[in-house]
């Protein structure tokens, strides 16, 4: 069962695309998080969604919200998928599948054991989930609309 609204994030350090090598959670504390688990790189509809965010970064920014995305692809997988389609938000590997466990969206998808559900959380300055959503139906995505009203009641 994925986390709740008004739990505790629990933290984690993971291999990055972004300017970074690693990413730790805990080093946003002080900034909101869009924490986005996404099942397949090169995958239609994670291209679509994660090229989307990528897109339109700024208006995650302009709500004061760091985005980052998950999966349990390799590294390289995740920076061959990042070049390719111009994604700019760091996507991080959870590779060994221990990050996916923690926030509860690890499963299965067909003959694909042990894969992220598309999924997001809206982590608060503090480190406390104020959003949480995730589907097993992979081809669904969040409502990024929904995303940003949660980010503007967090900063208000």
């Amino acid at each position: 069962m994925a986390l709740e609204v008004g739990q505790q994030a629990p933290d984690f350090t993971l291999k990055s695309t972004g300017d970074q090598d690693q990413v730790r959670l805990s080093d946003s504390k002080g900034k909101n998080v869009i924490l986005l688990f996404f099942p397949f790189a090169f995958s239609p509809v994670c291209t679509d969604e994660l090229c989307g965010v990528s897109d339109n970064f700024s208006e995650f920014a302009d709500l004061d919200a760091d985005v980052m995305a998950v999966s349990v692809d390799s590294p390289f997988a995740n920076r061959a998928f990042a070049e390719a389609e111009n994604i700019r938000i760091p996507l991080l590997s959870d590779f060994n599948k221990d990050v996916s466990e923690k926030y509860g969206v690890l499963y299965d998808l067909g003959d694909f054991k042990g894969v992220a559900k598309r999924s997001a959380f809206i982590i608060d300055k503090n480190g406390v989930i104020q959003y949480a959503w995730s589907s097993d139906d992979p081809k669904q995505v969040p409502d990024f609309n929904e995303i940003k009203n949660r980010l503007a009641e967090l900063n208000t």
